[in-house]
């Protein structure tokens, strides 16, 4: 457990009480430098992974076929098949495009980002470039409070952290809350990248319901919705960075829905080394299995999200954050705390 972990603070942030602050660095740096310092072995996995492409193109081609052939179904049907196949069908592009905002399909990162806005096109949404910006800063400024939009916000917290009804709400909402909240954060201007993304997905949604109506959107927006959502893939949204266990701000998930979801289960080695492809990740644990085999892990993304709905010390607020007026200042008004 790290011992700078506190969740009493300055009064300027009181009106966050139960935010984990931190006094120290993301760890993950750390322990990469100790992972290829003992095991320089694991430098053979950097690199990228061709095969990402044509698991895109596969997902791409099954989405475009399911709202085809479920053109003329039964609204039960439908939304059976919104929340199943379109929901992991999104969830796993969606995750493609995490893997390529890290470069890790080709050596190119325009030819990376081209997959990425071709991979989200069935989401009906122009998330892909947006993402990359924000994802990377995730990973370099992990729990910086503002700069780390993954973070839920105060108000996140004060509206769920005392209902269970509201925290799956909340679960329920996370494809809208992950599209606004950056916006209401740490605004951006549109990047020229940003620019071709709304363009090309604006053409896609326009032939999707020129070609099967309006039916044929919604099955892609509402595949978006509940793949981010209540959905067992989307699991790995709680499981990635909420505390459940005081001082681990990191878990993996070593499940079977791993296939699916291009191994973004292996969290704690992602951020250990974002520059290692999904698929080989599982390699990492095997090679340095003293660094990852007593860190807390799930293996049911399903019950990650019942626990979290459920247990009333856990919500939104389960977070560690970093204050970005600086650790030394921080430090300060801890000890007029103390």
């Amino acid at each position: 457990m790290n011992s700078t972990t506190t969740q009493t603070c300055d009064p300027k942030i009181a009106a966050q009480p139960n935010f984990y602050w931190d006094l120290d660095e993301e760890p993950h740096v750390a322990r990469r430098i100790q992972v290829t310092s003992s095991h320089p072995e694991v430098k053979k996995l950097f690199g990228v992974d061709s095969s990402i492409k044509y698991k895109i193109v596969l997902a791409f081609l099954l989405q475009l076929s399911s709202i085809h052939i479920l053109r003329e179904s039964s609204r039960l049907e439908w939304i059976f098949c919104c929340y199943t196949l379109s929901g992991v069908l999104n969830c796993m592009l969606g995750l493609a495009s995490h893997e390529l905002s890290h470069n890790l399909a080709t050596k190119n990162g325009w030819n990376n980002c081209v997959w990425a806005i071709f991979a989200t096109l069935p989401l009906g949404i122009p998330v892909a470039m947006s993402f990359r910006r924000y994802h990377l800063e995730h990973h370099r400024y992990q729990g910086e409070d503002i700069i780390d939009v993954d973070l839920p916000t105060e108000m996140e917290g004060f509206v769920c952290h005392e209902s269970r009804i509201r925290k799956a709400i909340w679960v329920f909402l996370q494809a809208f809350i992950y599209a606004l909240r950056p916006l209401l954060v740490n605004p951006k201007r549109m990047g020229t990248w940003e620019a071709v993304d709304w363009m090309f997905t604006i053409i896609f949604d326009c032939l999707i319901y020129f070609t099967y109506g309006t039916k044929g959107v919604l099955y892609c927006l509402l595949g978006t919705v509940f793949g981010m959502g209540l959905h067992p893939c989307a699991g790995h949204l709680i499981s990635e960075h909420i505390v459940m266990h005081e001082g681990q701000e990191t878990y993996s998930y070593y499940g079977p829905l791993n296939w699916i979801t291009l191994n973004v289960g292996y969290h704690v080695e992602h951020h250990d080394f974002p520059f290692i492809p999904g698929t080989r990740l599982h390699n990492l644990k095997r090679i340095a299995p003293e660094m990852y085999s007593s860190i807390p892990c799930y293996h049911s993304w399903v019950k990650v999200i019942y626990d979290f709905v459920m247990d009333p010390q856990i919500s939104p607020f389960s977070r560690t954050k970093r204050a970005t007026l600086g650790k030394q200042q921080l430090k300060n008004l801890q000890r007029k705390v103390d």
